[in-house]
């Protein structure tokens, strides 16, 4: 069988126009002007993401690190103000006895919170600019057209995919599925022959909290707030700033209602905010899932999956993720080809590295739930991180491992040897050991709350 390559006037669906499927449009039509080749590209979205509340909701999430800013500047997307919420240099880590603030380790160590659609339910009219309708601007103005229509159906024409309508069918040279995995989506690709497992999900709940400015930035300022309860069920919670919201996200198994009101009524959240404030789920709130382990096979002979309804990192850097996937998958198709092939020898190799890179995180956010129910180790790693805080010229080995593990600022590979450097275990040891023994042995060792 020859080469299966795309030509002049090929064209490309992209089924779902988040960041995975605006990025690999926007690349696919960038490649292919470096590479003098016309292509007509069509995005597949019905939501209307400048439309404010529900209408234009994608969900609630929205983390940039600094790193990936620089990379979009890199390739001339420049994310403007407007889109910024609030800039985000340091995070407030709780637990059930304490709090400590950590700075960015590294100037450079940055992260920006911003809304990924039209925002939470009660907004009315937006005061700002979501990133997906921005990114699906961009690939709009290098040509892409989008197609407000929901697809249910596809198949093959002649070796070519195709996506029925009604009424109508369109016949392309290539299928990209950005389609996330809150959606059918992957029925579509499981219908085209792709052979492969689809990602293992899990749900998480995210709620957006209405604010006035001022008392966010009393009571929250510039900080993400991280906490580390001991509450059945939970891995970890996060409160983020955005403009005149605040963005609840709890992470763990089998999130109810019992857990959501227990994690509001504990002690570590409710000091978070102004006294006599009883903080509760806001009016808008979703049980998204999320991908925790990636599809088998992303691709075959004219068709490619980008994004998390592929591979996407664990927890944190999800649109990271999909920048990385689309850019890699857009340059295999136009510079090499759209085979199955293909994208074995040139997509499948980024793709790998950050499913491996995952394999990496489950053990690093295993070994912190253990860490959780170790009281002295827990207080070992406060102890270690705000010594670090108070001291100007020490080196900030916990305090950069908190910060990555949480922002999503470096690779979990990276995170996990960086635990294993002698210096930050004998560290490490030595603050916990101090626990136990500045405690003097008070409940074997474990110490009651406050």
């Amino acid at each position: 069988m020859g080469r299966i390559t795309l030509e002049d006037g090929s064209r490309v669906a992209v089924i779902g126009g988040g960041p995975a499927g605006s990025f690999c449009a926007y690349f696919l039509l960038t490649f292919a002007e470096r590479a003098d080749l016309s292509l007509h590209v069509d995005i597949y979205e019905p939501r209307d993401f400048r439309k404010p509340g529900p209408a234009g909701c994608n969900m609630c999430g929205g983390i940039v690190s600094e790193s990936l800013v620089q990379a979009l500047a890199v390739e001339g997307i420049h994310l403007p103000s407007s889109i910024v919420q609030r800039s985000i240099d340091s995070y407030v880590l709780h637990t059930d006895d304490e709090s400590l603030r950590i700075e960015t380790p590294l100037r450079e160590k940055r992260i920006a919170a911003l809304h990924r659609g039209g925002g939470p339910r009660d907004v009315k009219a937006l005061a700002w600019r979501g990133l997906d309708a921005y990114l699906l601007d961009l690939a709009q103005e290098r040509g892409a057209k989008v197609r407000p229509i929901r697809v249910s159906e596809v198949g093959w024409e002649d070796g070519r995919p195709q996506v029925r309508l009604d009424g109508a069918a369109e016949t392309y040279d290539l299928l990209v599925g950005a389609t996330g995995v809150n959606s059918t989506g992957w029925q579509l690709f499981e219908r085209l022959g792709l052979g492969a497992r689809s990602p293992e999900t899990t749900k998480t709940y995210v709620t957006e909290i209405s604010l006035d400015d001022e008392t966010i930035t009393r009571h929250f300022g510039s900080s993400m707030h991280v906490f580390l309860l001991e509450l059945p069920r939970l891995d970890c919670a996060a409160i983020i700033p955005k403009g005149n919201f605040l963005t609840v996200c709890l992470l763990g198994k089998d999130i109810d209602r019992e857990l959501i009101r227990t994690f509001f009524a504990s002690p570590a959240v409710r000091r978070c905010f102004p006294p006599g404030w009883d903080p509760s789920e806001g009016a808008c709130h979703c049980s998204p899932k999320i991908n925790v382990g990636e599809a088998t096979r992303p691709f075959m002979d004219r068709v490619v999956l980008v994004g998390d309804c592929g591979v996407t990192r664990l927890y944190k850097d999800g649109i990271g993720a999909s920048y990385r996937t689309a850019r890699a998958a857009a340059r295999t198709a136009v510079f090499s080809g759209v085979s199955a092939a293909d994208f074995d020898r040139h997509y499948w190799r980024l793709y790998r590295s950050i499913a491996r890179d995952n394999r990496y995180g489950h053990v690093i956010f295993g070994t912190l739930h253990g860490v959780k129910r170790m009281r002295p180790l827990l207080r070992g790693v406060m102890k270690m991180a705000g010594a670090e805080q108070a001291a100007a010229r020490a080196a900030r080995r916990m305090s950069i491992v908190l910060w990555d593990m949480f922002t999503g600022s470096a690779p979990y590979r990276e995170i996990f040897f960086r635990t294993l450097d002698p210096r930050f275990l004998a560290r490490f040891a030595w603050e916990s050991a101090a626990v136990v023994t500045s405690d003097g042995g008070r409940r074997n060792g474990v110490t009651g709350h406050g």
